[in-house]
């Protein structure tokens, strides 16, 4: 079973998708699709996404499991936001680039959330999913089939 850790963690993904959004608005607008007083609830999903990241994270340290993609697990964490999500950090990521988006307020920072949902999705939901099962069995198996992997 690979369980090489990614080269490159989220939170650089997350950054270079958020330098990306930040440029395009900047030298490549397209168009402005939401204007002030409504773009400012992008400061309210900037808000929330943090605080589920940062959240998450926090509740993986006290659990005394791994934060590192790749690195074996200790425990499988069900509390929290983990009761509704079982991506809730990466959720709170995509969170907060939606939040970026509706603050700038133009179209071409949106094409950065497809690209930066399917490098979170491929790269490392999908190869974790299969480490978790690999290393807690029945145990994960029931997690997963009752917990959403994003929301939904």
């Amino acid at each position: 079973m690979d369980t090489s850790i990614p080269r490159i963690p989220p939170p650089v993904y997350f950054l270079l998708s958020l330098i990306a959004m930040l440029l395009l608005n900047a030298y490549w607008p397209i168009a402005y699709w939401l204007h002030a007083p409504w773009k400012y609830l992008g400061i309210l999903m900037l808000i929330t996404g943090f605080a589920l990241s940062a959240g998450s994270a926090l509740l993986f340290r006290k659990s005394g499991t791994h934060l590192r993609p790749g690195a074996r697990a200790t425990f499988i964490v069900v509390k929290g936001p983990f009761r509704y999500t079982r991506n809730p950090m990466y959720a709170g990521l995509l969170i907060m680039l939606m939040g970026t988006a509706i603050l700038l307020g133009t179209v071409s920072p949106l094409l950065i959330l497809p690209l930066f949902f399917i490098i979170l999705h491929t790269q490392f939901v999908l190869k974790e999913e299969k480490w978790m099962e690999q290393w807690f069995g029945d145990a994960y198996l029931k997690y997963k089939n009752s917990t959403p992997r994003w929301f939904m």
